[in-house]
């Protein structure tokens, strides 16, 4: 085998020699070269009684554990006898380690020789092709739009004018789709060649990736595909934002005399955007549903208020419906926050419930039925309070939850880790978890994406609705339970926050038209649009005008995402 491998390895320098030459190629892929078929029939060779056996004896020990028509007797047997091959494989795959690295390194060195030359070929050529076929396009063009202007001479109909215009615009889309088809082949060839290059290497390393071929064919996959108005389309108003905080970054020691990019002001920033993700990410599931929620904003004041009351630091002044005043400091600690926390849910489910039937039940938008909501609990707070707040709660246990943690000086400044911070990114991997790794959430996407079809497929439509919203309201519970730690409550609090969570999910990139969205791309919205709102108040920008600017970026994220569906369509 020693012998064999240094024949190969003989062979190989010799190719890249001549490879490096310049030496033509004269081949339709890569695995038609002949001594790579070497490489890898000898490495199959050294490998079938080894490392591949011990990964075939692995597999019928799993289907084995499977298999329900064995007894638990002779299952074991099985096993203990797969166990047994696969000690006997071991000793063959440490025998022939050493020749199958130096064989396995040896062929990658001559795949790549090989490759490298025949990329630039198989490049060349495709390059060539799609040249050849631009000419021929922009040639196709000129005789079109002559052959209409002669028709367009020879007529004084409007009528007949209208129709060879038509027919010029229709000539040039499918002339140009048909020269876009082609490139698009001519580009896949490229494409498929330098893959089949790095499959090559990986059947040598038998199937072990390399990091720096994953990289570079992952960037390749990219250029090959970009499209510079696809990219703009999608990332668009992402460019614009990241411009207008580095404009507001340059401009903040000139104006306030102060660095906006502080680690204070970011922790500030993450501070502010912990209850509202809890808001965006209950949102989120109904904009998924090709829904929204005008009710978030009362939900948060309904169990702010009720925090509010139960956590406040002896007797309330707020009556609650004519009732109190209220006094919970008997009650422990303890069972007052789960009060709290259980209450705000429940009442939050609970409304957010009721407008979920009249959604899933009758059909009504959730535009109208979160709405109504939206009045009822308005209309409840203000008459069960009359609009007083209820004061701040214990110290004690707004600071347990809702103060920060000191970690130290850094540049003269003292840093302060926020607490609610923690129970955000919780939120956040509890809704990814729902979404991406639950049946409830491949429902939500079906759903979403075309009701009758998932209704079709056998998905209870009303159900999965009806859960949205639920989940909506466990979400607005919570976040309303954290909030009072912010604040103090009132039947205002949490004005205008739903188009501030809607706004989030929308520049997040969750679609209005449903079905298409990720719970990632709401959190980090829910950041962006706290930080563009915390940005123009460091600057002193007037409130009023900082509506303008989300009014701005809401059009903006919604016609693009318009834009993108009328393009799938």
């Amino acid at each position: 085998m020693a012998t064999q491998n240094e024949d190969l390895e003989t062979l190989a320098n010799k190719r890249i020699a001549e490879l490096q030459s310049g030496a033509k190629l004269n081949l339709a892929s890569l695995n038609d070269d002949d001594l790579l078929k070497k490489y890898n029939d000898t490495l199959s060779d050294l490998r079938k009684d080894g490392v591949n056996k011990i990964m075939d004896l692995r597999q019928e020990i799993a289907e084995t554990k499977k298999n329900l028509m064995l007894s638990k007797e002779e299952r074991q047997a099985k096993i203990d006898s797969y166990l047994q091959e696969i000690e006997n494989a071991k000793v063959v795959a440490e025998q022939n380690k050493a020749q199958d690295s130096s064989l396995s390194k040896s062929g990658v060195v001559y795949a790549n020789a090989l490759a490298k030359q025949y990329l630039m070929q198989v490049n060349a050529e495709q390059d060539k092709n799609i040249a050849d076929r631009k000419a021929e396009y922009i040639s196709q063009v000129e005789k079109i739009k002559a052959d209409a202007e002669k028709r367009l001479a020879s007529t004084n109909s409007k009528e007949e004018q209208s129709v060879v215009v038509y027919e010029k615009k229709s000539a040039l889309f499918d002339a140009k789709n048909r020269m876009q088809s082609d490139v698009d082949r001519f580009i896949d060839v490229k494409k498929q060649a330098f893959t089949d290059h790095i499959q090559v290497n990986r059947t040598l390393r038998n199937g072990k990736t390399n990091f720096a071929e994953n990289v570079a064919l992952s960037f390749k996959n990219y250029t090959y595909t970009f499209k510079a108005s696809k990219f703009l389309l999608d990332n668009g108003l992402y460019l614009a934002i990241l411009l207008f905080f580095i404009v507001c970054i340059i401009i903040a020691p000139i104006t306030v005399h102060s660095n906006l990019l502080s680690l204070p002001n970011i922790f500030t920033i993450l501070e502010q955007s912990s209850t509202r993700m809890f808001y965006a990410l209950g949102v989120a599931g109904l904009i998924l549903l090709a829904g929204t929620d005008l009710s978030v904003g009362r939900m948060v004041a309904l169990g702010a208020v009720l925090t509010g009351l139960i956590l406040h630091p002896g007797e309330n002044i707020v009556k609650l419906f004519g009732t109190g005043p209220w006094n919970f400091t008997a009650l422990p600690m303890g069972l007052r926050l789960f009060m709290a926390l259980f209450i705000s849910v429940f009442l939050c489910v609970l409304f957010s419930t009721f407008a979920g039937i009249f959604s899933a039940k009758l059909k009504i938008h959730p535009f109208i039925s979160t709405l109504s909501t939206q009045l009822i609990i308005y209309g409840l707070l203000f008459f069960g309070t009359s609009g007083t707040p209820v004061g701040s709660i214990d110290s004690d246990v707004k600071d347990m939850i809702g103060g920060r943690w000191i970690m130290g000086m850094v540049n003269g400044e003292l840093v302060t880790f926020p607490k609610l911070i923690i129970p955000a990114i919780i939120a956040i991997i509890v809704a990814w978890f729902i979404w991406n790794k639950t049946t409830f959430g491949k429902n939500m996407y079906a759903v979403g994406g075309n009701a009758e079809a998932a209704s079709v497929s056998g998905i209870s439509v009303f159900w999965t609705t009806l859960g949205v919203f639920m989940m909506a309201g466990v979400f607005y519970g919570c976040g309303a339970f954290l909030e009072a730690f912010r604040a103090n409550a009132s039947a205002g609090t949490g004005q205008g926050y739903e188009m501030d969570a809607i706004a989030a999910c929308v520049v997040g990139g969750i679609s209005f038209n449903g079905g298409i969205g990720k719970i990632g791309g709401a959190a980090i919205g829910v950041i962006i649009f706290t930080g563009l709102t915390y940005c123009l108040t460091y600057l002193h920008i007037d409130t009023n005008l900082q509506f303008v600017f989300k009014g701005l970026i809401i059009i903006a994220a919604v016609a693009l995402d318009s834009i993108k569906y009328l393009k799938r369509k």
